[in-house]
């Protein structure tokens, strides 16, 4: 059973300067509430209780963000405001469910998921990439019912515009059904000449533990990166079996301007 979520939040954040030259992305609020909260509570109500936040030295804010007790402590013995406490128990206990690991050199997300390599026990994690938001439906929770009838990895996806697919890492696949194929082949930021499809890859995984394997031995790919696509595309080129998922929920990309003040909009007519 999947009770561990991977959620790598050591990135620069350089599509919402200049805030994140002062708060990181994560913390930055989204109708009200940090975004980062969001992914928690899908964590949450998917059934997941230990959740691994990858930083920075430079993120050091997120960690004081769920461990800032003096702070709050001292404001409710002032009495002053009722509502600061619900609040202050709600980071308390997802201050219970996160672990901190750091990366402390940009060098792409298999890089920081292979920093978790000791804390992963079972054979399969969920990963969550805290840009994209999905909203109107549990992603997670519905990838971790459909692990449990595939008996695989899975990897959350949505059909994108053609003229943008080098945005994205791209599905060539065999469809299963409506909303589910067999994953052939990924590859990452294509061209449009070079896409086998449209079918993007979005910020929901459940992976093996076997890609940390993969990822010790990997080379840089785009950008000088250590990328996961790299280490997904090695594992289902040997026949390791991956899942495609389109999602029923609406998709949100908070991690430019655009897409942030988007991302307000649209929650707040939830």
């Amino acid at each position: 059973m999947i009770k561990q979520a991977i959620i790598p939040l050591a990135g620069l954040g350089t599509r919402l300067l200049p805030l994140t030259s002062v708060i990181p992305k994560e913390l930055l609020p989204i109708n009200g509430k940090a975004g980062i909260e969001y992914i928690l509570d899908e964590c949450i109500e998917s059934g997941i209780t230990q959740i691994i936040f990858i930083i920075s030295k430079n993120k050091e804010s997120i960690k004081k963000y769920f461990y800032n007790d003096a702070f709050y402590k001292k404001i409710i013995k002032k009495g002053s405001n009722k509502d600061l406490k619900i609040k202050y128990n709600k980071i308390k206990k997802y201050k219970k469910m996160i672990k901190f690991v750091y990366q402390n050199s940009p060098r792409g997300t298999g890089d920081a998921v292979l920093k978790c390599e000791k804390i992963i026990k079972s054979n399969f994690f969920l990963m969550l990439m805290p840009d994209d938001l999905i909203i109107k439906n549990n992603c997670s929770k519905t990838m971790l019912t459909l692990h449990k009838k595939y008996k695989s990895s899975l990897i959350a996806s949505k059909k994108v515009e053609r003229n943008n697919v080098s945005r994205w890492g791209i599905f060539d696949y065999k469809k299963i059904n409506k909303r589910d194929f067999l994953i052939k082949d990924v590859i990452e930021k294509p061209t449009k000449k070079e896409a086998p499809s449209a079918y993007a890859v979005i910020g929901r995984y459940i992976l093996p533990k076997k890609i940390f394997k993969i990822l010790r031995k990997q080379k840089p790919g785009k950008n000088g990166e250590i990328h996961i696509t790299d280490s997904i595309r090695t594992l289902v080129l040997n026949n390791n079996k991956f899942i495609g998922h389109v999602f029923k929920g609406k998709y949100l990309d908070c991690g430019s301007m655009k897409g942030y003040i988007n991302s307000s909009l649209e929650i707040s007519k939830l």
